[in-house]
C-alpha cells in the first residue's frame, strides 16, 4: 500500500463520562458497560458522518480501496457511519489487533483515582514511562506495538497497493507512527504530551514504494468536522508521559 489513512472514532459516551469525571474531580468514570462496548455519543455520530463527507471527496487513487477497523463499538459504528455516508461499497474488516489499549486494574479510573487507589502503580507508571509501564491485567504501548506489527505484515502481504483505511484509537495511532516511522521512544512520546487526538479526527501517511519508509503528511486533522457540519471535540495532552 502507498496510503493509510489513519481515523480516529468519533465522541463516544466514555469520553464524555471521562470529561465529567476528571471536571468533578472524580476517582472513578461513570460508566456501566465494558470498554468494547461503549457506543458514539450523539456527537461523535455527526462527527463519524462528516468523515464520510470528506472520502466523498477523495478522488482516484486516494480513495480507499480496503477498510479496517478495532471491533470496539465506538469504532466499528464511526467506520460504518463514515462508508455509508461516503457510498463506498466497501467490506468492512474488523480486526482485534487494532482495539485500544487495555487498561487492567486502572480501567475506569481518572488520573485523580489511580494516585489514591494504587499509589504504588502511580510511582511506577511516573519512573517507566507510557512506552514501557504495563497495569495489572494491562498493556504497555510496547505491548502494542507488539500486535500491531503483526497487523502491519498482514497488511503488506495482502495488498500490494491502494489507498486503506483505518479506524481506530487515539493510542493505536501513535503507536502506529512509532513503528512505520521508525521513531525512537522520546520523539513519540514528544508527540503525546504535546497534543491529544481529536475524535473523527484524520491522519495520513504515505509512501512512494513498498521498501521505502512512511511519512505522515497529515497528523489529526479536524477541518473537515466544521466544514460539514460536526462539532469537534478535543481532550487535554497527558504530559506525565515521559519516563522520570
Amino acid at each position: 500500500m502507498t496510503e493509510l489513512i489513519l481515523v480516529r472514532h468519533g465522541e463516544s459516551e466514555g469520553n464524555v463520562a471521562r470529561e465529567a469525571a476528571e471536571a468533578e474531580h472524580a476517582d472513578e468514570i461513570l460508566i456501566d458497560q465494558r470498554d468494547p462496548d461503549v457506543p458514539l455519543s450523539g456527537r461523535g455520530r455527526g462527527q463519524a458522518q462528516a468523515v464520510g463527507q470528506w472520502l466523498t471527496d477523495l478522488a482516484g487513487e486516494r480513495r480507499p480501496s480496503v477498510v479496517w477497523s478495532s471491533p470496539y463499538t465506538r469504532a466499528r459504528q464511526t467506520a460504518e457511519f463514515a462508508l455509508e455516508t461516503a457510498g463506498l461499497q466497501l467490506p468492512l474488516h474488523i480486526d482485534e489487533r487494532l482495539r485500544d489499549r487495555e487498561l487492567g486494574i486502572l480501567d475506569r479510573l481518572t488520573s485523580r483515582g489511580v494516585t489514591a487507589r494504587y499509589p504504588d502503580e502511580a510511582t511506577r507508571r511516573r519512573y517507566l514511562g507510557k512506552m514501557y509501564y504495563r497495569p495489572p491485567g494491562g498493556e504497555s504501548w510496547a505491548d502494542m506495538a507488539l500486535r500491531l506489527r503483526s497487523f502491519l505484515a498482514d497488511l503488506d502481504r495482502a495488498h500490494e497497493a491502494g489507498c486503506g483505511l483505518v479506524v481506530c484509537h487515539d493510542a493505536v495511532i501513535l503507536v502506529l507512527r512509532y513503528i512505520l516511522e521508525e521513531m525512537t521512544e522520546k520523539q513519540v512520546l514528544d508527540i503525546a504530551a504535546s497534543q491529544s487526538l481529536g475524535n473523527g479526527s484524520v491522519t495520513r501517511l504515505v509512501r512512494t514504494e513498498r521498501k521505502e519508509p512512511w511519512q505522515t503528511v497529515e497528523f489529526n486533522v479536524q477541518d473537515h468536522l466544521t466544514e460539514y457540519g460536526a462539532e469537534p471535540t478535543a481532550h487535554e495532552a497527558e504530559q506525565d508521559v515521559h519516563p522520570r
